[in-house]
């Protein structure tokens, strides 16, 4: 597996989701009520404050600056975080940055 190709083909024939920032490969694991996001940035990012249901993430590679209800942490590599339901959170994301994330919501993103 190269590093373009980070993810196993598996993971890269789900659905993508339709997330729409430049350089994001994202792919969609539907569930009735939930889904995982498996995402890839090739480009530095800027996610403004904003709020939805709860979130779980794993980084699998580089790392995420969280600003979770006015605190912020730095993630990288093997760590997890949680964003409780309706907590204003921003981020900031390094190029290069991977990871598995859970939403608990069955609509935050849709396939493309």
């Amino acid at each position: 597996m190269t590093k373009e190709n980070f993810f196993p083909e598996i993971i890269a024939n789900l659905p993508e989701a339709d997330i729409p920032i430049e350089g994001l490969h994202s792919y969609l694991l539907q569930g009735e009520n939930q889904q995982f996001i498996f995402m890839s940035f090739e480009n530095y990012v800027e996610v403004p404050e904003h709020s939805h249901e709860a979130q779980w993430g794993v980084i699998l590679d580089g790392e995420i600056e969280l600003t979770i209800d006015g605190k912020k942490c730095t993630f990288a590599k093997g760590d997890t975080y949680f964003i409780p339901k309706d907590v204003k959170h921003s981020a900031r994301i390094r190029k290069g940055y991977k990871d598995l994330t859970f939403f608990n919501q069955k609509d935050r993103y849709k396939a493309k």
